[in-house]
């Protein structure tokens, strides 16, 4: 299975972004974590199976509402299995 790890990059902090990706991911079924990075951007790793991480990605693009994603760096590797479940830290 692989991994995805991004940073969004916009509009993305105080906007309950992170709280929409980990509802995204869980409806999903996939396992990581989001969290707040010091620039502004919010980090996102996520593990599972390719099109569903593929939906995450489109839904990251977009973001809730209250956002405004201005682009997604996008990195893809294996899965490590190191997550139990979604979180946003």
């Amino acid at each position: 299975m692989p991994r995805l790890h991004s940073i969004v990059y916009g509009l993305v902090q105080g906007v309950s972004f992170r709280a929409f990706v980990e509802q995204t991911a869980r409806a999903f079924g996939l396992k990581g974590f989001a969290r707040n990075c010091n620039d502004g951007s919010v980090e996102v790793t996520a593990e599972g199976s390719r099109d569903r991480l593929e939906r995450l990605l489109d839904a990251l693009k977009k973001g809730p509402r209250s956002a405004h994603v201005e682009r997604v760096d996008v990195d893809w590797s294996k899965e490590t299995g190191e997550f139990e479940g979604f979180s946003s830290c």
